[in-house]
């Protein structure tokens, strides 16, 4: 599967992001510190996840052969 560095770093984002809403909204309440933790969270997953290179992709000449 081939996922490019973009959608992974999104799909990240949405996850810290929606965890940290979660975990901000239990009161009932969403203050202005918990807005900017929201997205900080998800700028920081974002530059992080992006930052990161996925794993190269393995072909037929680079694997080991078995003698």
């Amino acid at each position: 599967m081939r996922i490019s560095s973009i959608a992974k770093s999104i799909t990240a984002g949405v996850a810290a992001g929606a965890t940290a809403a979660v975990t901000a909204v239990q009161d009932g309440v969403l203050d202005t510190g918990e807005g900017v933790t929201i997205v900080l969270a998800v700028l920081a997953s974002w530059g992080i996840t992006w930052a990161v290179p996925n794993r190269p992709v393995a072909t037929a000449r680079s694997l080991p052969r078995d003698l």
